[in-house]
C-alpha cells in the first residue's frame, strides 16, 4: 500500500502493454463497512467484470491469471484492508502490478487498454498543491511534506530539538515534574516543579518553539511552501508568536497528532489546506476567461491535443468524470474520434492529461459548472 508520487506517476504513464487494466474504487477508513468487509467487496465485483470482459476479448487465459494473482492476493490480505483511505487505485498488467491508497473519493471505474488509466491522479502532479505539516508537541517534533494525494515525514532530527526538555536545559526532567490537565479536552497545560520557584511554563515552551522555527528556517524557505501546524489550541498561540517563516497558515489543526495515524494527519491536513489547493486552479481560470477571445486559449480538442504534442499548453482543463474516445496520429497530427472504447480506442483526455505534464503543463480537474468553456469537455490556456 502507497500514496502517489510523482516518480510514480511518471512510472505509470510509461508503461505500455498489449493489456493494462487500471482499477478506482471508493473506500472507508472504518466503521461498520470496514467490519463487513465493503472495500474487498467492492474490488472482488470490479475484478469478475474486469475478468468477464478479458475474456470476451479473446485475451489468454495465463495474461488474465498474470493480472488477477497479485489483485486476488490483495483481496485475500485481510491488514491491506485494515488501513484504507478514501480510494483505492489499481494498475495491472502481466508484468506490472502497483496499489496506491489515496485520500480521493473515487467512483467505481475500470479501464482496458494499452496503457494505464492516470486522469483521475493528474492533480497530484501540478506542483501547486503542496504544502508543509508541522505536527508539534512538547514531547515530540515531527514534519511532513504533503499534497492532495500524498504525505511523507522529513528527517528533522539534526534540525530541531525533538522535544521540551532538550531545549530548556537539563534539569527539565519528568520525575522533578507533575502534569497537570485543566480546562475541557486538555487546552492548558502546569508545569509545576520541586524545591524551587515555578518555571514560567509559557517562556519555555517559547523558547522551544523558537528553537524548532528557527532549525526548520533553511529546509522550510528552499520551496515557501505553506505549513500547516497540527497542535492544540493553546500552544498554536505560542508558536505563532515563536514564529519567523513568511508562510505559516492562520488555522491551526487541533488536537493532539499522536491520536492518529499518517492518513489521519494527512486527511485533517486538508481540511485546513482545501483553500490554497484551489487558489491557482482558479487564477488559471479566471485568467482563461479574460484571454478568451485571443488565441492564447481553445476549447477544440484537435487543436489541444496537437498543442499538448508541441508543448503548447501552459494549462489544460479537463471536465471531472467526462470522457472522450478516440486515437491520435502524431505523425499526421490528426485526431480520430470514436464513440466510445471499442476496436483500439483510447481515452484522450488522459492522453492529454500525461503528455501535458510530460511537457512540463499543469492540468486540473474541474467540476462541469467551473470548466472556463463548459461546451467542451477540455480547455487549453496555451503558452504562446
Amino acid at each position: 500500500m502507497s500514496m502517489i508520487n510523482e516518480q510514480e506517476f511518471k512510472k505509470l504513464a510509461n508503461v505500455k502493454n498489449d493489456t493494462c487494466v487500471s482499477i478506482f474504487i471508493p473506500t472507508q477508513r472504518a466503521g461498520k463497512e470496514v467490519l463487513e468487509e465493503k472495500n474487498k467487496k467492492h474490488l472482488h465485483s470490479e475484478w469478475v467484470q474486469i475478468r468477464k470482459k478479458l475474456k470476451e476479448d479473446n485475451v489468454e487465459e495465463n495474461t488474465i491469471e498474470k493480472i488477477g494473482k497479485p489483485i486476488e492476493s490483495l483481496l485475500e490480505n485481510r491488514n491491506f484492508w485494515r488501513h484504507q483511505s478514501d480510494g483505492l487505485a489499481i494498475f495491472a498488467s502481466p508484468d506490472f502490478f502497483e496499489s496506491y491508497t489515496l485520500p480521493v473519493n473515487f467512483e467505481a471505474y475500470h479501464y482496458i487498454s494499452n496503457e494505464f488509466y492516470v486522469k483521475p491522479l493528474v492533480p497530484a502532479m501540478t506542483g501547486d498543491g503542496k504544502f508543509n505539516i508541522l505536527a508539534i508537541q512538547l514531547e515530540k517534533v515531527s514534519l511532513f511534506e504533503a499534497s492532495r494525494y500524498s504525505i511523507a515525514p522529513v528527517e528533522i532530527e539534526d534540525l530541531t530539538p525533538s522535544r521540551l526538555e532538550e531545549r530548556v536545559g537539563f534539569d527539565f526532567k519528568e520525575k522533578a515534574l507533575q502534569f497537570r490537565t485543566q480546562g475541557e479536552g486538555g487546552e492548558k497545560t502546569q508545569f509545576h516543579g520541586h524545591g524551587g520557584s515555578e518555571r514560567d511554563e509559557k517562556t519555555e515552551i517559547k523558547q522551544f518553539f523558537r528553537a524548532v522555527d528557527q532549525g526548520l528556517k533553511d529546509y522550510l524557505t528552499k520551496e515557501k511552501l505553506p505549513l500547516v501546524v497540527y497542535c492544540q489550541d493553546y500552544l498554536f498561540s505560542i508558536y505563532k508568536d515563536a514564529n519567523t517563516y513568511n508562510h505559516l497558515m492562520d488555522q491551526v489543526i487541533p488536537g493532539n497528532p499522536n491520536d492518529t495515524d499518517l492518513l489521519g494527519i494527512h486527511q485533517k491536513a486538508l481540511e485546513v489546506v482545501e483553500p490554497y489547493l484551489n487558489e491557482n486552479r482558479d487564477k488559471k481560470i479566471e485568467k482563461y476567461k479574460e484571454q478568451s477571445q485571443t488565441e492564447n486559449t481553445t476549447s477544440a480538442v484537435s487543436d489541444i491535443i496537437s498543442a499538448v504534442y508541441q508543448g503548447k499548453v501552459d494549462t489544460l482543463f479537463i471536465e471531472n468524470r467526462a470522457e472522450i474516445w478516440g486515437d491520435y496520429h502524431e505523425d499526421e497530427m490528426k485526431v480520430e474520434f470514436s464513440d466510445d472504447n471499442t476496436n483500439g480506442s483510447i481515452s484522450l483526455l488522459n492522453l492529454a492529461a500525461k503528455k501535458t505534464i510530460e511537457m512540463g503543463g499543469k492540468v486540473y480537474l474541474v467540476e462541469h459548472e467551473f470548466m472556463p468553456q463548459k461546451k467542451s469537455k477540455m480547455n487549453a490556456l496555451l503558452r504562446f
